[in-house]
C-alpha cells in the first residue's frame, strides 16, 4: 500500500474491497475468476481477533454462485436437509406443526467464512486495516486508514457490514434505527433430539420467535424477545444503534438470565436445556434503515459503490442478508467484465447493475417489518 499514483497507461482498474466477512471476500474472489488481475481486500479487524457468527440460509442462486467459484457444497453444509419444521408451542408443548421445503441449504457463517479465506490467494486480505476517509486525489478514489497508509484504487467496493463505514461517508443520511427486539444466540453442545436434521422455528406466543438448526458438534439457536432501547443498553452496555453486535464479553448476566428465564416459561423442556447449556452467547440488535436510492457514486474518475449489508441491512426474518450480497457481488463482477473485456463504459456498467439489484435490496428492506409485525416482534415501522 502507497501513496495515490495513476497506474500505467492500459493496466487493469484497481480494485479495493473492504470488509473481510462474507461478500468481500465473495467479491474478490469472482473478480479473481473473472481475471481481474489487482484486487485487495481491507478487513478492519485484526488478524488475531476471534470471528464467529450465526447461521445463514443460502437459496439457490447464491449457492450457485459458490459452486462457480469451484466451492463444493460438501465443504460448507454439514447438514443437507432443506426442510424447515415450524411448530406452534401451547404450555410448553408442541402443538400444530408445519414442514415445508427451502429453496436452498443452510451453513454457518464460521463454515462458509473459512471456505472462502482458504481460496483467497496470498496477499490479497490485509486485516487490521480500519477504513477512516475516502477522498479524490489526482483523479482516483483514495482511502485512508486509521494507521496512516492510503491506497488509492480506480473502484472502491464497500461490503463493511450492517455498520458500515462506506455507507457512513458515501450516504450519512441513512442512520440505522433500532425495530425494539433482540435476536439471543447461542451454539450449544447438544440439541433437543437426537439425529436432528432440519431447521427447526418454534413459536410460542406473539412476541417471541425461537429458532434452532444443526451445526457441527451440536446446534444453533436464535431466540427473538422484545426489548427497548434501554433495556438493551443495561444488559449489553451500550445502545443498540451503537453496539450492532453483543459479543460475549458484552453479555451481562442481567442478559443471560433473562433468556434463561424466558427459554424456561415458553418453550418446551428440551429446548430450554439447550439453551441453559450453551456457555457462550452473543446477541443482535436488530435494526431497519431508509431504504436506498443508488448503489453507485462518482469519485473524481473513478468510484465507490455499496453492495450487501453494508447497503441495505435487512431483518434476519428475510433471509436475505447472505443472499443479498453474493448475488449482488456476481451481478457486480458481469459488469466489470464486459469493462475489462469488451471495453463497455464503465459508468453505463456500474448503473446498470444498479437497476437490475436495487429493487431487490429495497423489497428486502420493506418486508422486514411487515415479518416482524407479523410476529408481534419490537415496533411496527414501515421502511420509508
Amino acid at each position: 500500500m502507497t501513496s495515490a499514483t495513476r497506474p500505467a497507461s492500459g493496466r487493469q482498474p484497481s480494485i479495493a474491497v473492504i470488509g473481510g466477512s462474507i461478500t468481500g471476500p465473495v467479491t474478490a474472489l469472482l473478480l479473481l475468476h473473472a481475471g481481474f488481475d489487482d484486487v485487495t481486500v481491507f478487513e478492519a479487524a485484526p488478524a488475531s481477533a476471534p470471528l464467529g457468527g450465526g447461521l445463514i440460509g443460502l437459496e439457490h442462486p447464491a449457492l450457485d454462485v459458490l459452486d462457480r467459484l469451484d466451492i463444493g457444497q460438501s465443504e460448507f453444509v454439514a447438514h443437507d436437509s432443506e426442510a424447515i419444521v415450524q411448530m406452534t408451542v401451547r404450555d410448553r408443548r408442541p402443538a400444530e406443526t408445519r414442514r415445508r421445503t427451502y429453496p436452498g441449504r443452510n451453513t454457518t457463517w464460521t463454515l462458509l467464512h473459512q471456505a472462502l479465506i482458504r481460496r483467497l490467494p496470498a496477499g490479497v486480505l490485509h486485516t487490521g486495516m480500519k477504513v477512516t476517509a475516502l477522498v479524490e486525489q489526482d483523479g482516483r478514489p483514495v482511502l485512508r486508514f486509521r494507521d496512516g497508509h492510503a491506497a488509492a484504487a480506480d473502484l472502491v467496493v464497500f461490503a463493511d457490514g450492517r455498520s458500515s463505514t462506506g455507507r457512513r461517508l458515501l450516504n450519512p443520511e441513512r442512520a440505522l434505527r433500532y425495530a425494539g427486539y433482540v435476536a439471543h444466540r447461542g451454539v450449544a453442545g447438544i440439541t433437543p433430539q437426537p439425529g436432528l436434521r432440519d431447521f427447526l422455528r418454534l413459536q410460542p406466543c406473539p412476541g417471541v420467535q425461537f429458532n434452532l438448526a444443526p451445526v457441527p458438534g451440536g446446534c444453533d439457536w436464535t431466540f427473538y424477545l422484545n426489548c427497548t432501547s434501554s433495556e438493551y443498553a443495561q444488559r449489553f452496555g451500550a445502545d443498540p444503534t451503537r453496539r450492532v453486535f453483543a459479543l460475549p464479553r458484552h453479555v451481562s448476566p442481567a442478559a443471560r438470565a433473562h433468556v434463561d428465564t424466558h427459554a424456561d416459561l415458553l418453550l418446551p423442556a428440551d429446548h430450554a436445556a439447550v439453551v441453559h447449556a450453551t456457555t457462550t452467547r452473543m446477541a443482535v440488535p436488530v435494526l431497519d434503515i431508509t431504504p436506498p436510492q443508488r448503489m453507485v457514486w462518482p469519485v473524481g474518475a473513478g468510484h465507490a459503490v455499496l453492495l450487501g449489508d453494508a447497503l441495505a441491512p435487512v431483518r434476519p426474518h428475510t433471509a436475505r442478508g447472505a443472499n443479498n450480497g453474493i448475488e449482488q457481488a456476481a451481478g457486480l463482477a458481469a459488469a466489470l467484465t464486459q469493462h475489462r473485456k469488451y471495453r463497455a463504459d464503465l459508468t453505463a456498467a456500474l448503473h446498470g447493475w444498479q437497476r437490475r439489484h436495487l429493487p431487490a435490496a429495497v423489497a428486502a428492506v420493506h418486508r422486514g417489518p411487515v415479518i416482524g409485525h407479523q410476529l408481534g416482534l419490537g415496533t411496527h415501522q414501515p421502511a420509508q
